[in-house]
């Protein structure tokens, strides 16, 4: 078996199904309700707004698949209250895995404190085995020292997981921002051993070759073993059409990312 089709197969079970599509339907989540389990495998988990938590977790009963939901999102507002409301609501329907906005305009602005104390009281609203992944934005914030001090904060802060973008800004996930923010994890790792930071690039991300580059870069940074659907997820809505079409060896599915 080819490295490409063994590749799309450990990348599969690392997606996140998304749909945060503006005129996102009922319709729309049971369609990816059921595309999440394939003949190669499961996804990890579907993203979805909140008003579909509960639909989403009902259909996906018994799959295994967890359902992530955004708050904050997307354009990473102060209004902390409103923010932990919005996450408390989306826990009590159920959803596994909260990805919140950080107030990404707030930090570049020098506001850091606001910012993590914002995290951290969304932190507290996400009770275990619920997990947090915190949404830097890292096409807005641009500076990769800037990068690299968000980081630093969400990981502080409580982030079970750091992730790129939310996949509505003209530049979303790339591989020079991601390599920052796995080299924060290492750093982070190197300092606590026991505690576990993931990784979720998002937005953008739409073919096997993609994937592959992202895998490798986390490879290199955090060893072969590291990458697995409990420390690194992709947020994708077409990749999984071209993942499948990689292992099956038919023309690779451009999707429309979101």
């Amino acid at each position: 078996m080819s490295d490409r089709i063994e590749n799309a197969k450990r990348a599969l079970g690392l997606v996140d199904l998304t749909n945060l599509n503006d005129d996102c339907t009922p319709e729309d989540i049971s369609k990816l309700a059921e595309r999440t389990v394939t003949d190669h495998g499961s996804v990890a988990a579907v993203c979805v707004w909140p008003r579909f938590v509960a639909q989403a977790v009902k259909e996906l009963t018994g799959t295994g698949v967890k359902v992530a939901t955004v708050v904050n999102f997307p354009q990473g507002g102060v209004e902390t209250g409103a923010v932990v409301s919005e996450t408390i609501k989306a826990i009590d329907d159920g959803a596994d895995e909260i990805d919140h906005v950080m107030a990404y305009e707030a930090f570049v602005a020098g506001r850091k404190g606001f910012v993590e104390e914002q995290i951290i009281r969304v932190r507290e609203a996400v009770p275990e085995p619920a997990i947090l992944k915190v949404i830097l934005e890292t096409g807005e914030i641009r500076d990769p020292l800037l990068i690299h001090a968000a980081s630093n904060i969400a990981i502080g802060a409580g982030a079970d997981f750091i992730k790129t973008s939310t996949g509505k800004v003209t530049v979303n996930a790339t591989l020079e921002a991601a390599e920052v923010m796995l080299t924060a994890i290492e750093e982070a790792r190197r300092d606590n051993a026991e505690r576990v930071i993931g990784f979720k690039p998002a937005g953008g991300i739409r073919t096997s070759e993609d994937a592959e580059a992202y895998l490798a870069l986390a490879d290199r940074i955090l060893g072969h073993n590291w990458a697995s659907a409990s420390t690194f997820r992709f947020g994708a809505s077409g990749l999984l059409d071209a993942l499948i079409a990689t292992i099956e060896g038919t023309e690779p599915a451009i999707g429309q990312g979101y």
